[in-house]
């Protein structure tokens, strides 16, 4: 028996067959038509799936389940709010049970999925309390527990990138003041970086960006870190301190055995991951104690079909 495991996101959505030891032997990916609204959505991943299918001599009754990653939570009715998406209350779960009725479909929140894929086949690998950070244009997360994704009552855990951390000088996109989004995206780098300079440092950030301030992407900054530049020593060692009291906090409540560091960001992961074991042991409240191995995800952008293609 095959997997699918089916990954949206704002821009495309992508899909892949995935055996029982987590390798996706066939994929295939379409635009996200988010402007002609859901139901082409919807229709539109039908036929990514049954085109897959037909591709590679495959018929729907060899699949046993199709899982689906969705940029939001998915409450107890199955209805998902994305402003990415433009959705608002649509019935995702039905509408994925309408268009896929010979099989099992599932559904779970895309950092989750990402989470679940890196506990089964990653770098979270045989750990029984794991959590994932993905560190995108936003901030996403995944707890495992005892092996087994935790969402929490009513699906809406594992947010983390909604825990407050701090008094930020802008509001996160949620309306809220402090987020962990706001201090250690890539989005906050970029902000950071910006403000600097608008207040006047010098930095080859700016030079690198030929010269035009709305040019600058993360990649930049962590490049201009390495050549040594003072906006971006000080916009890298500002991000870590605040990854490291909010990785603190989560070893404070969970105690997990592994945390990792996932989404673009983590492409930096020779700075990020360079002494934050020593800045989280200062925010930790056991401070002799051994805590939670701090790693780089290992599955990169396939997470979150694999994940996916493991929900259940």
């Amino acid at each position: 028996m095959y997997f699918i495991g089916v990954d949206i996101g704002g821009t495309g959505v992508q899909a892949g067959i995935v055996n029982d030891e987590g390798e996706i032997l066939f994929r295939k990916e379409c635009v996200t038509r988010v402007n002609d609204g859901f139901e082409t959505v919807m229709d539109d991943i039908n036929n990514l799936v049954r085109e897959l299918l037909s591709e590679n001599n495959l018929y729907i009754n060899e699949i046993k389940s199709i899982g689906f990653g969705v940029p939001s939570f998915i409450n107890k009715k199955g209805l998902v709010t994305c402003v990415n998406l433009e959705w608002k209350e649509v019935n995702f779960i039905d509408a994925i049970k309408n268009r896929f009725p010979e099989v099992s479909v599932y559904a779970e929140n895309d950092a989750t999925v990402a989470a679940i894929a890196e506990a089964k086949f990653g770098s979270m690998k045989d750990r029984d309390v794991a959590v994932m950070y993905t560190l995108g244009t936003g901030v996403g997360g995944g707890i495992i527990i005892n092996k087994r994704p935790f969402t929490g009552s009513n699906g809406m855990a594992s947010e983390i990138g909604h825990s407050i951390i701090g008094e930020n000088y802008y509001n996160c996109n949620c309306g809220a003041n402090g987020c962990l989004e706001t201090f250690c995206s890539a989005t906050a780098i970029i902000k950071y970086a910006q403000k600097l300079i608008q207040e006047g440092s010098k930095s080859i950030i700016l030079d690198i960006a030929d010269g035009n301030i709305e040019n600058i992407n993360a990649k930049m900054v962590f490049d201009a870190f390495r050549e040594n530049d003072d906006v971006a020593i000080e916009t890298i060692n500002r991000f870590k301190s605040y990854l490291a009291k909010a990785m603190a906090s989560i070893i404070n409540i969970l105690d997990p055995d592994v945390i990792s560091i996932g989404g673009g960001v983590s492409r930096a992961s020779d700075i990020i991951l360079h002494d934050m074991k020593d800045l989280v042991r200062e925010n930790v409240l056991y401070k002799n104690e051994k805590f939670a191995d701090i790693v780089c995800a290992s599955l990169g952008a396939d997470a979150g079909i694999i994940g996916a293609a493991f929900l259940q």
